[in-house]
Formats: structure tokens, sequence, C-alpha cells
């Protein structure tokens, strides 16, 4: 006599898109870059940049004519020529996608022992989230961790990386389970990793600064006033720092750079801060960007070379910006430490 099938055997087979074998995926997440520095390539990218309504919350009607007739007709060019000034001609590409790259590849060494996929992507411009989303699905991962490299989290970065993540699965007749990385503001691998980091620095360097600025992204005003944590968690980030080195409030301040538009943003500004220091006596200066997990243009270009023209133009003689974590020992650190608490149940 013929055994009868196991019960409901077709409500349990797998999916026929579905890969034979499971796996863990991680997908490391960055703001983005344009793909050159041409005016064309940097109107793509910020035209979709300035676009994401977590970015600019003011109504459509009142945004999109000024981002199309004002924004879109004058900014690419400027932001154009200050891409080049930080642009690496040898690969082509600007240095935030190579230092992302290396933080991938470098986490994917660790944490092949396990099994587990790591790859990349940028909110903005290319590789995009969607596509690096549908590259792990068909390597076959049913389990991915969403990581974007935000320490402080606000809805104008953590949130809409998420988004994105979220729209291209929307679209998925599957969809693999998913997590994502929380801020890691006040994490002590993280705190130890910035001291660990700024000591080294300044160490390398030929003055001892007076003054050593701690510079965040900056954040309209409003946003924190209708409920984003961001600019508490810096606080927090900053003071835990403090504590860290034994340093006062005064041997390192804190401010916010990159501000856009006229409305008021998260005060004080940096380029502000700046030259009051500059102008004040303080002849030593060192900034420090603990937001930022990789160095960008607003830290190679704005800072490095902007606000350092501000300090010595206001009677500062020394000036350095501090690297970022990047993909250094200390900053490989906190994304594996980070990665693998989340990863937990699942490896």
């Amino acid at each position: 006599m013929m055994n009868a099938p196991a019960p409901f055997a077709q409500k349990t087979a797998r999916p026929a898109d579905r890969p034979a074998a499971a796996k863990v995926g991680v997908l490391l997440i960055n703001l983005g870059t344009p793909d050159a520095t041409d005016t064309r390539s940097v109107r793509r990218y910020l035209r979709e940049f300035l676009s994401d309504k977590r970015v600019i919350e003011l109504p459509r009607a009142v945004w999109l004519p000024i981002l199309n007739l004002f924004v879109l007709t004058t900014r690419p060019r400027r932001s154009g020529e200050a891409y080049r000034a930080i642009w690496d001609e040898a690969r082509d590409e600007s240095p935030l996608r190579t230092i992302t790259r290396a933080q991938a590849q470098k986490l994917g060494e660790s944490l092949a022992p396990q099994g587990v996929t790591v790859d990349w992507a940028m909110r903005y411009g290319n590789p995009s989230i969607a596509s690096r989303i549908e590259a792990m699905r068909e390597a076959g991962c049913e389990r991915i961790l969403l990581a974007p490299l935000y320490p402080q989290y606000s809805a104008a970065t953590t949130a809409t990386a998420n988004d994105k993540a979220f729209d291209a699965l929307k679209r998925a007749r599957w969809q693999p389970a998913v997590r994502t990385l929380p801020a890691y503001y006040d994490e002590e691998v993280y705190i130890d990793a910035l001291a660990r980091s700024l000591t080294g620095h300044l160490a390398a360097l030929d003055f001892e600064p007076e003054v050593v600025l701690v510079s965040y992204h900056g954040l309209p005003k409003d946003y924190v006033a209708k409920g984003d944590p961001y600019c508490a968690h810096c606080a927090r980030t900053t003071s835990l720092l403090r504590e860290r080195l034994g340093w006062t409030e005064k041997r390192m301040p804190m401010s916010f750079q990159s501000r856009f538009g006229k409305a008021e943003w998260l005060q004080p500004y940096t380029d502000m801060t700046v030259k009051e220091l500059g102008k004040s006596g303080v002849k030593r200066l060192a900034v420090v960007m603990p937001g930022f997990s990789a160095d960008c243009i607003e830290t190679l270009e704005e800072i490095a070379m902007q606000n350092g023209e501000f300090f010595h133009e206001s009677g500062g003689e020394k000036f350095a910006a501090i690297p970022c974590l990047n993909d250094s020992r200390e900053g490989m650190d906190v994304i594996e430490a980070m990665v693998r608490r989340e990863l937990q149940g699942w490896i």
C-alpha cells in the first residue's frame, strides 16, 4: 500500500523563485555620491537627494518650483567644483564610495566564516539600495540586516535609508526577513573608538590644539521640535566623548555644519564658531566629525578646506580636520560589534 502524501506538502513547498540555500545578508548604507563631477551628474544626484520628503519637509507645491527653477540651475555647478576638489581621479570616484566599499569588504571578510553576505549601497545615487537588495535576494539571502551607518538617528538619514529599502521590498513577491541597525550614538564601543582615533590623530599632528571642535551635520530646528531625537543624540555623544577624554566643554565645544536654505538650523553653526574662535585668539584648532562614518564632501571639502580657510582668515595659525573612523581598525571595531549584536539568533 502506498504511503499517503505528507499533509500540507503543497502549502509548505519552497516558492519557485526562492533559492535553495538560505543565507544571511548585511547591507551597509551610506548617504550617497554623484557618479561624476560634471554638472549633469551632480544635478541628477541633487535632484534625488533634495526631492526626498524626509530631507525637505516643505509642501511639494512650495518646494518643487524652488528646487527646479532655482536650486538645480545654480547649485550643481558649485557642488561639482567642490567634488572635484576631493575626487579620487585614479579610481574616478568620490572618497565616500571608496571608503564604504572598503568597509563592506572588511566586514565581509570578518563574517565570511559564519556564511554572511555583506554588500553596500547608497541612499542617493549608485549603487542603489533596491539593486543591492535584489542582488542579495538572488544570492539566497532570506534574512537581511539593513545597516544605515549613522551613529545618531535622524528621520532625514536613518529613516529615509530604511524607507528606501522597504519601498524596494514592497515590490517583491517573496520578502526576506528584515532587521534594521539602531543608532549607536552612546554605545561604549563607538565612544571608545572615537577616543582612540582622536587621540592617535592628535598625537600625529605637529601642534597641540587649544580647542577640539566637535562638528555634526546640521538639521532644521523645526525637525527637532517635531520630535526628531538627532540633537539629543549628538549632545550625548559629545558628552560621553568629553568624559572619556577628561576634557571640558571649553576644550571640546559642539557645533553644527552644512546648513541649507533660509530656515533656522541647529546652533551654534560650525562656520561661525570657527571664525569666532580665530577672532577670540585661539591659534591652534582641530575639528572632529563623529556623526560621519566615512569621510565625504562635508568633511574633506567643507571642513578641511572651507573652514580651514575661515580659521586662518580670522587669525588662526594651525588647523586640522581629524579623519572620520572610515575603515580604520577603530571604525571596523564599531561596525562589526554593532552588526554582530543585531545578527544574534541569525548566526
